[in-house]
């Protein structure tokens, strides 16, 4: 049997960005108990476009022969980040993220063009809506009420403006390897969108 490797599909950051993520990271950090949150190392922050899970490592190929039939039909694009909110919602936060403030058309085309070409691998098909976001961490499930209560107030106050513009020239397949010390990433294909004339 081919060996498993958990997968998914992400545009990668820019340095600057990483750091402006860790910049905001400390400063929650500062407001909030370490007990409340579990956060994401800002090296492993992604914008991811699609998760595919455990899989047989015999389909890297196949899977990245799919990116690249969704990238090429895409110039590159960039998007900005800012703002500041948490899933499902304020009082039962679960994941504390930034977001973008305007979902560029493109970023949406090529969500739905890699999910596409996924599919006629016989993977499965996105059934919620993309909505694209960068997860800063995650809230743990016993904290105290006390706690809770200030991590209601933290959020609604916490005011983020932009933290940087992300440009996308390629999609990237990574394989996720989980670590006590939090998940490591290893790209494994890249997939180039399609090259303009200057």
């Amino acid at each position: 049997m081919a060996s498993q490797l958990r997968l998914f599909i992400a545009i990668e950051l820019t340095e600057a960005l990483r750091t402006s993520l860790a910049a905001l990271q400390n400063d929650l950090k500062r407001q909030l108990s370490p007990r409340v949150v579990r956060w994401t190392n800002p090296d492993g922050i992604h914008l991811t476009l699609k998760f595919l899970g455990d899989t047989p490592a015999d389909r890297v190929e196949a899977i990245a022969r799919a990116m690249e039939a969704a990238a090429v039909s895409f110039a590159p694009f960039s998007f900005t980040v800012a703002g500041f909110g948490c899933f499902p919602n304020l009082r039962r936060a679960k994941v504390l993220w930034v977001g973008l403030p305007e979902m560029p058309k493109a970023l949406a085309g090529l969500q739905r063009a890699t999910d596409l070409h996924l599919t006629r691998l016989g993977f499965d098909k996105e059934t919620r809506s993309f909505s694209p976001h960068l997860t800063l961490g995650r809230v743990n499930k016993d904290i105290s009420r006390a706690d809770r209560e200030k991590l209601v107030g933290v959020v609604a106050q916490a005011q983020v403006g932009v933290l940087g513009t992300v440009p996308v020239l390629e999609t990237v397949l990574f394989q996720s390897d989980l670590r006590p010390g939090g998940a490591i990433h290893t790209a494994l294909a890249r997939a180039k969108l399609r090259e303009t004339d200057q």
